[in-house]
């Protein structure tokens, strides 16, 4: 943009691995007097590479990512640069996850329907410190971080840990166990164990109701 000062300008760096969402993002950043694209990247790799060369003041990042879990990839930035604020950008219904992205360590969750005006709104709420979600998950946020009990999880889902949620939804897509081991990079009883928890807190009985489940969950609530 003519007469931006490049100096002062917030950088970003876009994690996403649709090229028309980075683009359309990147346009709009970039029309902004204080804002500017750093950088892009579109898989968790690439990203982690960028966030410990590069001075940066936000990341937006998509939940859903080819090569890690976009929980997993919060909490690897959160390690390399604690006071680097993360906007998650998603498709998912933030139901599903903007508590668990909070919790990772984010400062916000914004679904990707939404305009550019609201996009522009949430990036400088968490450039200033603040933390942006819908209107109508504001109240079950201020419960969470307040330390009040909060109301029941809608979806039992809610309840899995964010390692027994990341192997559920990889059980959903079709994943076996030696393969859920692989791409976590744990041991076969690692991943056989969180199934069993799983099952408990979904009242499943058996590995078979278990996928059948998953299956359903991903194809109704699930989908990226």
């Amino acid at each position: 943009m003519p007469g931006k000062n490049k100096t002062t300008a917030k950088k970003v760096l876009i994690v996403d691995d649709h090229p028309m969402m980075r683009t359309g993002l990147g346009q709009l950043i970039d029309n902004e007097p204080d804002l500017i694209v750093a950088a892009e990247a579109d898989n968790a790799r690439q990203a982690q590479e960028v966030v410990i060369k590069e001075p940066l003041d936000l990341v937006l990042l998509d939940i859903s990512l080819p090569d890690k879990n976009g929980l997993e990839v919060i909490k690897d930035i959160r390690s390399l640069k604690p006071g680097l604020a993360i906007l998650v950008v998603s498709m998912h219904d933030e139901s599903l996850y903007a508590e668990r992205v909070l919790r990772a360590g984010a400062r916000g969750y914004i679904m990707k329907q939404e305009g550019g005006k609201k996009f522009l709104q949430a990036i400088r709420r968490v450039l200033e410190g603040g933390i942006y979600v819908s209107e109508k998950m504001s109240s079950r946020i201020l419960e969470i971080f307040s330390g009040h009990q909060a109301s029941p999880p809608a979806s039992p889902v809610a309840r899995l840990s964010d390692r027994e949620f990341e192997v559920f939804q990889l059980i959903a897509r079709g994943s076996d166990t030696a393969a859920i081991a692989r791409q976590l990079h744990v041991s076969v009883k690692t991943v056989e164990a969180h199934r069993v928890h799983i099952k408990e807190k979904l009242q499943l009985k058996t590995a078979n109701d278990l996928v059948r489940f998953a299956v359903r969950w991903i194809e109704t609530e699930g989908k990226s």
